[in-house]
């Protein structure tokens, strides 16, 4: 219960402050992975979690398929087609390039085999712009340049699960079977299309009514019932979770808009959750055992790896300069990698433990630069932050109906 109570505490301290950290460099992403590490084991000791523990993965898990689920009802097919040139290049181009770019210092400065470099640069290149509410979030940011960073992010979380796969089995020295795989991905984008398709088909039927007050369930349904199937059958969840949200978008506009504040709370809590829980496993004695390769690595692939793949994918795209410079830089580490990183952990690959800590302070770093450069990126885009935030409840009454 420690850390139920931990999560209340924290999340409370954060909706107060949140006002704040709409205007300034404050962040409660940083918030929750700061807290985690306070009562992990390399803090106070209040809770005890460790990499391998259930509640990490499953948490992980439904935090990122919830995500997904969330951030593809933005994504309806127009919006995809619109902004498929863009995208194309940062799935074709960019992602491909920061995995072999992430790989290369892997195995000079750490010493990885090329297997688990190529391993720790597939686990590495998915994105996650959740920590980038203040570009993604806003609706007067330009909307290509949201597009662009939503549809990415929103795809390259399963495109990377093969890699994965592929190159996990190759450094634990047993074959990949690639029909496997292929299946998985094909079946989750199948179900992720047919079950909502079907589902929003169904709610034009005369008898099918809901109340207003209960339609925002209607979409958490599909989510729920997806998420078992995926299970169940062995499909990709990420990319099932991605396409339902876009399919659910495209046959129901107002179902989606419906769910749209209740999927955005429930994004914020279950992220929330994963980064508290994470937070608990960045321990002073695992990160002591890193060298000073492995600091340079995780710097080089936030600052260095990702903005230079994605900088050269849109050369010659009509997006500014500016927004090419916030889409190269907005490429933060989240809870695919999180996932993936789990996955090469409960492996056994012989380096397992030291590609986890890898991945651990990417993400650490990922976090902390990120969520703490979303609002002067807005600024620098001639966008300002919110500043007619209330106060308190005085300040609500004020306001004009």
């Amino acid at each position: 219960m420690a850390l139920v109570l931990a999560f209340g505490l924290v999340l409370l301290i954060s909706v107060s402050l949140s006002g704040v950290a709409a205007r300034t460099v404050l962040s409660t992403a940083l918030l929750f992975l700061v807290a985690g590490a306070l009562i992990g084991q390399g803090g106070f000791g209040l809770v005890h979690i460790g990499p391998q523990d259930p509640l990490v993965t499953v948490l992980a898990d439904v935090a990122l398929f919830t995500v997904l689920f969330t951030d593809g009802q933005r994504a309806n097919l127009r919006a995809l087609r619109e902004g498929w040139r863009l995208s194309g290049r940062a799935l074709g181009l960019a992602m491909p390039l920061t995995m072999i770019g992430i790989a290369v210092p892997a195995y000079f400065l750490v010493g990885l085999d090329w297997p688990t470099a190529l391993l720790l640069g597939a686990i590495l290149s998915p994105t996650d712009p959740v920590f980038a509410a203040a570009i993604v979030g806003r609706s007067d940011i330009p909307l290509r340049l949201r597009r662009l960073l939503n549809v990415e992010s929103g795809l390259n979380d399963g495109l990377a699960l093969p890699f994965v796969l592929i190159f996990l089995a190759t450094a634990s020295h047993t074959t990949a079977d690639l029909g496997t795989i292929g299946w998985e991905l094909l079946l989750g984008l199948v179900l992720g299309i047919a079950l909502p398709a079907l589902v929003a088909l169904a709610w034009r039927l005369r008898i099918l009514t809901s109340e207003p007050r209960l339609q925002a369930l209607g979409p958490l349904a599909v989510g729920v019932a997806l998420y078992g199937a995926c299970h169940l059958t062995h499909a990709n969840p990420y990319l099932a979770a991605f396409a339902a949200g876009a399919t659910l978008a495209t046959l129901d506009r107002v179902a989606a808009e419906h769910f749209e504040p209740l999927g955005d709370l429930l994004s914020e809590i279950t992220k929330f959750a994963a980064l508290l829980v994470f937070g608990a496993l960045i321990t002073p004695d695992r990160l002591s055992h890193l060298t000073v390769g492995g600091w340079v690595f995780a710097v080089l692939a936030i600052v260095l790896v990702r903005p230079a793949a994605m900088m050269l994918s849109l050369v010659r795209t009509q997006l500014s300069g500016r927004e090419r410079a916030t889409a190269a830089w907005f490429g933060p580490k989240g809870f695919a990698s999180v996932v993936y990183g789990l996955l090469a952990l409960q492996s056994g690959i012989p380096d397992n433990e030291l590609v986890f800590d890898l991945v651990a302070v990417t993400i650490a770093i990922s976090i902390i630069l990120h969520s703490s450069t979303d609002v002067p990126v807005a600024k620098a885009l001639r966008v300002e932050p919110p500043d007619n935030l209330p106060i308190g409840r005085h300040a609500d009454h004020d306001k004009p109906g």
